[in-house]
């Protein structure tokens, strides 16, 4: 029996696959009108994601400016209509007239307590753990920085629930805390006696100089509490997902709205988790004209028989894999350009189905008479975007906002 995320389910599983194109899916023979069939598959996507309404910026504050070298950078914050205040950086070289605008997504990582940190520096002291996270995955570079540098106006702000937004432990139960930390082994169905303890849970919350080792403990925490933060949200009627595009929409919005950015030159993109929100922004926002998708872009079968178990649940929305395929929702942008970066040995994702991801949204773009609008790189060695994959990325995303 061939080993599956669902074990000796996996079959029956897979059996439920259906490799031809979703309904929902412009590669569907029933579709030939690209505009008709943006706006159904759209309308359904924003249906089954479940997005907070009315999620806007409000009482936008810059809080401090800094100069590094040629960069000018603002720390932001603003409140959204739920949770702590958003932080954020506001990065741009120093240039009259309006430049084009990124909105650099950070990646998930397994980190929550670092959010714009990973691939943001504010020109002053950088975290050992943060230095670390750039050089395993960004080459060693700020990658925000590198993209302001390079002409950009970019905005990086935290996403639901990391750094700024992220859940604090204290504010979870301690009895919910003690079990979520505790060693498998010593798990049980929960008993009155466990919720009636009076006695707080172990103290996770990270100090203001901010400990490796209390940064470490807090991860694993947030890790595990993962799951039930998305049973929580599908019980108040929302995704995860969902959550997050509401936020990044936000961004967005505030990005556009400044007078040194030309709101008609507007890219996204982001590794990792950051390509997921890309996915996601950039298929159902067209005021994004360029896009990066960087080390996250498979199918819905890689997912379900090979590498669930390596995801976030920033990734799933359900009852969309019976409508569109993953790579159908950045296809819902065609014909505005998209470039997705890939790499050898990346363990996320299985190549092979990279490859056939990709190949449906070639399949997509070439319908929609733009089939020099969709670039597929594939480049050496593992989960990354390191300094050849972002001068890449950088240039192409220039020559398209040009």
């Amino acid at each position: 029996m061939k080993q599956s995320m669902l074990g000796v389910y996996g079959a029956w599983a897979a059996s439920l696959e259906d490799d031809g194109p979703r309904p929902l899916s412009f590669r569907h023979p029933g579709w030939s009108e690209v505009d008709e069939w943006r706006s159904t598959a759209r309308a359904a996507l924003e249906s089954l994601l479940c997005a907070p309404p009315k999620v806007r910026a409000r009482d936008i504050r810059v809080t401090a400016r800094h100069r590094d070298g040629d960069l000018e950078i603002e720390e932001i914050s603003w409140q959204l209509t739920f949770g702590p205040r958003t932080g954020a950086y506001f990065i741009k070289p120093r240039s009259p007239g309006r430049l084009p605008g990124l909105l650099a997504f950070h990646d998930h990582g397994g980190d929550k307590h670092f959010g714009k940190r990973k691939i943001a520096r504010s020109g002053g002291p950088v975290h050992p753990m943060a230095e670390k996270h750039q050089a395993d995955y960004y080459g060693g570079m700020a990658w925000a920085n590198e993209a302001a540098r390079r002409g950009f106006a970019v905005l990086v702000h935290d996403v639901f629930p990391f750094e700024s937004r992220r859940i604090i432990s204290s504010d979870v139960p301690g009895h919910v805390v003690r079990r979520l930390m505790s060693p498998p082994e010593e798990l049980h169905e929960p008993a009155p006696e466990d919720a009636a303890r009076a006695d707080a849970g172990p103290d996770l919350d990270v100090p203001a100089d901010e400990p490796e080792a209390a940064i470490a403990s807090y991860n694993a925490f947030a890790a595990q509490h993962e799951s039930i933060v998305a049973k929580s949200l599908f019980c108040a009627g929302l995704t995860w997902p969902g959550v997050a595009l509401a936020e990044d929409r936000a961004a967005l919005d505030y990005l556009a709205s400044r007078p040194d950015v030309d709101p008609d030159r507007l890219c996204c993109g982001g590794l990792s988790g950051g390509g997921l929100r890309t996915v996601f922004l950039a298929g159902l926002d067209d005021r994004i004209r360029a896009c990066l998708c960087a080390g996250f872009m498979s199918t819905w079968k890689d997912f379900l028989l090979a590498k669930s178990y390596a995801h976030t649940w920033m990734l799933y929305v359900p009852g969309l894999p019976r409508l569109m395929d993953f790579p159908d929702v950045l296809g819902l942008r065609a014909p505005l350009p998209s470039l997705v970066m890939a790499t050898t040995e990346d363990p996320l994702f299985t190549l092979e189905e990279t490859r056939r991801a990709a190949g449906m949204l070639e399949e997509i773009y070439r319908k929609a008479g733009a089939a020099d609008r969709f670039r597929f790189r594939v480049f050496a060695g593992p989960h990354k975007m390191d300094a050849p994959m972002q001068a890449e990325a950088f240039t192409w995303l220039k020559e398209r906002l040009a």
